[in-house]
């Protein structure tokens, strides 16, 4: 498959989790997820990654250690940094001590579109880089291309 197949695959996957409930750890779309669990099953699924089990995380714990889990999550993956993100890309914002939230690109453009599972929505949701809750927000991208 050509990556751009493969970046096509990954928006159309993460599209049906649109509305899922969030659910911290869970991993079932249309049951529950949250911004780790959505990334990894998303691009899983899409036959980029293998499954990825992160272990037992603590919903708060990006408010009291400074360790970059999310960063280090995506290091194991296979993810490289980049300086613009294309669709199928990631984007993970500092919440907190650290970059604890994550997101796929599926638009780009100078504020792509980001789907993401977010605790006060309730639910994975689309946004803009340029709306709350990522805005102002120091952020990185990543790619699973090289």
């Amino acid at each position: 498959m050509t990556p751009d197949l493969q970046r096509a695959a990954v928006v159309a996957e993460a599209l049906t989790w649109l509305g899922t409930p969030y659910h911290h750890h869970g991993r079932l779309r249309g049951i529950g997820v949250d911004c780790a669990m959505l990334l990894a099953e998303v691009y899983a699924a899409a036959g980029l990654v293998d499954r990825v089990d992160p272990g037992h995380y603590p919903h708060d714990w990006h408010l009291h250690r400074g360790e970059e889990l999310f960063l280090g999550w995506l290091a194991q993956a296979g993810a490289q940094p980049v300086q613009t993100p294309a669709p199928g890309d990631i984007g993970c914002w500092r919440f907190g001590r650290t970059y604890s939230h994550g997101g796929i690109v599926v638009q780009g453009g100078d504020a792509p579109h980001i789907l993401h599972a977010h605790l006060d929505a309730r639910r994975v949701i689309r946004t803009a880089c340029d709306e709350h809750p990522l805005t102002g927000r120091p952020v990185q991208w990543f790619t699973l291309w090289s």
